[in-house]
């Protein structure tokens, strides 16, 4: 913890402005309530400033002038006049593989109030974390294309995965199973696809086990990346930490989302675990472009981001009392987490959170 909680803030593109806007005006007022000293600086870097200054996302400068944080709370990216992926490759992408933010986790937890799709599941059935690993894999930009343009083209787009990158990951998501102590008994489920993917996966396997009989007090799982899609709606309370590959990671925790009532409430975070490392944390929807500037965006899953920000940081009360106010605003007060139909307005849901702190 340091003496100084120094914030980084991304708006981006879209509603993304929005939703940060109230995931600040939270982080301000429980530093208030905590006597917490809290910076914050706002960086310009969105899709509009792409298309005004020639193609410009980030320059070296500003990433390095990120480094210097020890926390991002960003908004969206994406930009309906940017082809997709320019965006997300340029910033996203750049951010994590340049930080080592090599820990995506994902808490899915059903809140007070909010309807989910599982018939007869409640807050008490889901409530797991998946992580993921979030540097390597297909997501490592090693391909390319041959005669490309032509009937005979070839676009190769390879896999790849270190022993490194595995370890790291799964001995990140056993000591986040013994921080987290679920009542119902400490898991790891190990999500891959082992009988087909037999060399990458394999290795993930092995390191699995490997790792794993270093935690004899956590119970050790394997499932198939289909399966779990089956279970994770059959049977999400028979999970508590998920540990997965990049690409399944991305997959299922759309899933997730839907699961706990909808990309409006579901909370994300891309951590660098490391001493002096800095780290992300954003909502897991989109810009929701249709919704810019009509304060009705749904902030919920920012403000949320922003008490894990405050928990990573060591501010672990309030977190707590953020994510509490939280359960309390959507169980009595929102009629809905869709945008436009929550009975009230992006700023007020802000405000309702901050009163209840």
């Amino acid at each position: 913890m340091n003496d100084v909680l120094k914030v980084a803030t991304l708006g981006g593109d879209g509603t993304g402005p929005e939703v940060v806007g109230e995931a600040v005006k939270v982080l301000k007022e429980v530093a208030k309530l905590e006597n917490i000293k809290l910076e914050l600086t706002d960086f310009d870097i969105c899709g509009e400033r792409y298309l005004k200054n020639g193609g410009i996302i980030i320059t070296d400068d500003e990433v390095e002038q990120l480094r210097q944080f020890s926390s991002i709370l960003l908004g969206a990216v994406g930009h309906v006049d940017v082809k997709p992926g320019i965006l997300e490759k340029g910033l996203l992408l750049r951010l994590r593989f340049e930080f080592d933010q090599y820990i995506n986790l994902r808490p899915v937890k059903l809140l007070p109030g909010v309807a989910t799709p599982l018939r007869n599941k409640g807050p008490e059935d889901l409530d797991f974390v998946v992580v993921r690993e979030n540097t390597e894999d297909m997501y490592a930009g090693i391909g390319g294309f041959l005669k490309k343009g032509t009937p005979d083209e070839v676009a190769t787009q390879t896999a790849i995965y270190t022993r490194k990158g595995c370890e790291r990951c799964v001995r990140w998501a056993f000591e986040y199973a013994r921080r987290r102590n679920n009542p119902k008994g400490k898991k790891v489920t190990l999500v891959a696809k082992t009988n087909v993917l037999t060399f990458g996966h394999d290795l993930w396997m092995r390191t699995f086990e490997e790792v794993g009989a270093e935690y004899p007090d956590v119970q050790k799982e394997y499932h198939h990346v289909d399966a779990c899609c089956i279970y994770m709606v059959d049977c999400p309370e028979n999970y508590d930490v998920i540990v997965t590959t990049n690409m399944f990671g991305d997959i299922i925790t759309d899933l997730a989302g839907i699961l706990q009532g909808g990309l409006g409430v579901a909370a994300g975070a891309n951590l660098c675990p490391d001493a002096g490392g800095t780290s992300m944390f954003e909502p897991i929807g989109g810009t929701a472009p249709k919704f810019t500037g009509l304060n009705q965006i749904n902030p919920i899953a920012s403000i949320s981001s922003a008490a894990m920000l405050l928990e990573h940081e060591g501010y672990q009360t309030a977190a707590d009392r953020i994510m509490k106010s939280v359960q309390l605003v959507t169980g009595t007060k929102m009629k809905s987490q869709a945008a436009g139909q929550m009975g009230y307005s992006t700023t007020e849901i802000g405000d309702l959170v901050c009163e209840n702190l």
